[in-house]
């Protein structure tokens, strides 16, 4: 079996650089069926969902374990090489082939000839030396909810490659498709999901309709089965709208929080939002009518909840007057408290908050937000990573008769800030829900009570008698999976070790690093 081609010096960097960035950046990454990933030596085509620029690939990059694969070849669009810039040394130096998209020649015809010839040979040379290659088939990045149709392309290399050894009886080739999900791609301190599926493995001899002359429908076909693959992942929905209320749906259903796993949740949402499409395309039959009201009603009761500014979980399990001014207490002590000792470290956070902050409220100029906000992450990640550093070599520089002890002392400094920061916004951001909660009239909750009441039984008959989910979910889901990261199991590590060192133990996988609860999206027209 040949052991691939020797990775570079760049790559190895780049690889530990990101993984502690991703790190900081996104609050939990979680990676499910690494298990599944072919051993360096196999010849491999790693696909995913392509919805957050670079981040994707860093991501994957990252997610794969060095002892599983060595590297993955990348590809990235041409305005990203030849720049004096941080971000176009890294694509270069690992590297990352150049492809000219017409969207950034001003919808000019480009000629991608040479550099998809070059392309072509050098990843069926790869394969044949048994590398893995990244490619996004979905062909660009973009900030939408919904996967693109995948383009043929990866189908193509993988029929090529056959053919050029088909009379090789070993010779095998893998595609490795990978759902990647966001909770939100671009906020501090959210979480992500990668799901690597089981491989579609492919010989000459098992395969020899792939082998040429081919028909396209094959290529299609296998183009079809992956995107299926990956679509089933992740939640796929044609609107932001969709997400949203299946999003509602799926918390109402099964209000666990982080006592469900990030991959069970994700999976409910999708499951819900599959079965809500069907409000897109409206016919007259009986399911369709009542799935498209309560769509509605979702969108409805999600509104007032915003306008009202409190969750749905203060209108599932209502609180006493009391109980809320003692709450309301202990939430604001609490927050002042970590703030408080957070203070020298927001010092040394200050100029990367100022500079990312900065950076980013320029670009979003740039464009309109589905050409724009598929970056944001991107860009937070490099001018974060620039600015973190320059605060290090700052201190080491200012303190240098103790620059060991400093430049140990300040990362640590800076990461306890982040991690007492997190827990002060999460405790201010109850506080303040707390705060709206007892300004709520007692009318407005008895009908907001009412109202979810009904909506509840409606998600349950959908998600029992039509979608063939569990009776009891909480029961189903607190005993299914083990102890997947940054999933809290039972009282004890929700309570008695609520506080971590390693990373915030959430209550719910849509907290973000906000004094608010994130769940409106942009509009699906912008």
């Amino acid at each position: 079996m040949p052991k691939g081609t020797p990775v570079p010096w760049s790559y190895i960097f780049i690889r530990l650089l990101f993984k502690f960035v991703l790190k900081i950046f996104y609050g939990t990454i979680v990676v499910e069926n690494a298990e599944l990933i072919p051993k360096s030596g196999e010849p491999c085509i790693v696909c995913a969902n392509h919805s957050n620029s670079l981040t994707d690939a860093l991501l994957l990059v990252t997610a794969i374990p060095s002892r599983t694969r060595n590297m993955l070849r990348l590809t990235a669009k041409s305005t990203q090489f030849g720049r004096r810039t941080f971000t176009s040394w890294l694509i270069e130096s690992a590297g990352t082939v150049p492809i000219k998209r017409r969207k950034d020649f001003n919808d000019e015809d480009v000629d991608n000839t040479e550099v998809m010839g070059e392309l072509m040979k050098s990843y069926m040379e790869a394969l044949e030396l048994g590398d893995a290659i990244c490619l996004f088939p979905e062909g660009m990045s973009r900030y939408h909810p919904t996967i693109a149709p995948l383009k043929t392309g990866v189908a193509r290399i993988v029929s090529d490659v056959l053919t050029r050894n088909r009379d090789k009886a070993d010779f095998s080739v893998s595609i490795l498709t990978c759902s990647i999900t966001y909770m939100h791609r671009q906020h501090f301190r959210s979480d992500v999901l990668v799901t690597f599926h089981r491989p579609m493995k492919f010989t000459p001899k098992d395969n020899p309709e792939l082998v040429a002359p081919v028909d396209f429908d094959r290529i299609r076909g296998v183009t079809a089965r992956m995107q299926e693959l990956i679509s089933s992942g992740t939640v796929d929905a044609p609107s932001w709208d969709l997400v949203r209320s299946a999003k509602l749906a799926s918390r109402m259903y099964a209000p666990l929080g982080t006592r469900m796993s990030l991959g069970d949740h994700v999976r409910l949402t999708r499951t819900f939002a599959e079965a809500l499409k069907a409000s897109e395309h409206p016919h007259e039959h009986d399911t369709n009518l009542k799935i498209q009201s309560l769509r509605r009603d979702l969108k409805d009761y999600q509104d007032r909840l915003v306008r009202l500014g409190i969750k749905d979980d203060r209108i599932r399990r209502p609180l006493t007057r009391h109980t809320i001014l003692l709450r309301m207490c202990i939430r604001l002590l609490w927050s002042l408290v970590l703030f408080i000792i957070s203070i020298p470290g927001l010092i040394l956070w200050t100029p990367v908050f100022l500079t990312t902050f900065y950076a980013v409220h320029n670009f979003k100029k740039s464009g309109p937000i589905w050409d724009t906000w598929d970056e944001i992450a991107q860009y937070k990640l490099v001018y974060g990573l620039f600015s973190g550093g320059f605060v290090w070599l700052t201190s080491i520089l200012l303190t240098l008769p103790f620059a060991s002890f400093t430049a140990v002392v300040v990362p640590l400094l800076m990461w306890m800030t982040l991690r007492w920061l997190e827990d002060a916004i999460a405790a201010f951001r109850a506080f303040t829900a707390l705060t709206r909660l007892l300004r709520v009239g007692e009318a407005t909750a008895r009908e907001m009570r009412d109202a979810r009441e009904d909506l509840y039984t409606r998600v349950k008959d959908l998600a029992v008698g039509t979608l063939g989910l569990p009776q009891d979910p909480e029961k189903h889901f607190m005993e299914k999976g083990g102890r997947e990261k940054g999933r809290v199991r039972g009282k004890l590590e929700s309570g008695a070790k609520y506080f971590s060192v390693r990373r915030r133990r959430k209550r719910d996988w849509n907290e973000t690093l906000r004094l608010y609860d994130k769940v409106d999206y942009p509009e699906d027209d912008l």
